[in-house]
């Protein structure tokens, strides 16, 4: 399975990862449409964390355990036994929240537009997520481990 790790030692906090992750889960795929045109704006599914001289990212760590998943009152959200991935179900949330309260890292996004939650879903759809792939310093990194 994989996991994106953050590195603080060398996040500037620039913000491209949440910038990138932005457009990646908009609708048109571009950054200008993405940002000035559609509404709702999409949310990005990872959150930066700046206390100077310190940032880094925070995203969906995919937990083991996965207290959202058990929290979770819909069933929207649960593991896929294949990719040991939590998944989200936008069609099954019901905007409880619960998932949010419950995350012990802070990672899972409330979409209240949409009254949704957003999480990382690592995308996906590509070999390597758009946060690591963009992150000018590497501070972000996609590592396969055991689960």
């Amino acid at each position: 399975m994989n996991r994106i790790l953050a590195n603080e030692k060398v996040c500037m906090g620039c913000g491209l990862c949440e910038v990138y992750c932005t457009v990646q889960h908009s609708k048109s795929k571009d950054l200008l449409k993405a940002y000035n045109k559609e509404k709702p704006r999409a949310l990005s599914r990872v959150r930066l964390e700046v206390s100077k001289p310190i940032s880094f990212a925070i995203q969906c760590r995919h937990c083991e355990d996965a207290p959202c998943a058990t929290a979770c009152l819909s069933g929207a959200m649960k593991r896929n036994a294949k990719t040991g991935l939590v998944t989200h179900d936008e069609n099954k949330c019901i905007g409880c929240w619960t998932c949010v309260m419950v995350c012990p890292y802070g990672a899972l996004r409330m979409d209240v537009s949409g009254k949704i939650v957003a999480k990382c879903d690592l995308c996906h759809e590509l070999e390597t997520p758009v946060c690591v792939a963009n992150c000018p310093n590497e501070a972000l990194t996609l590592k396969q481990v055991k689960a």
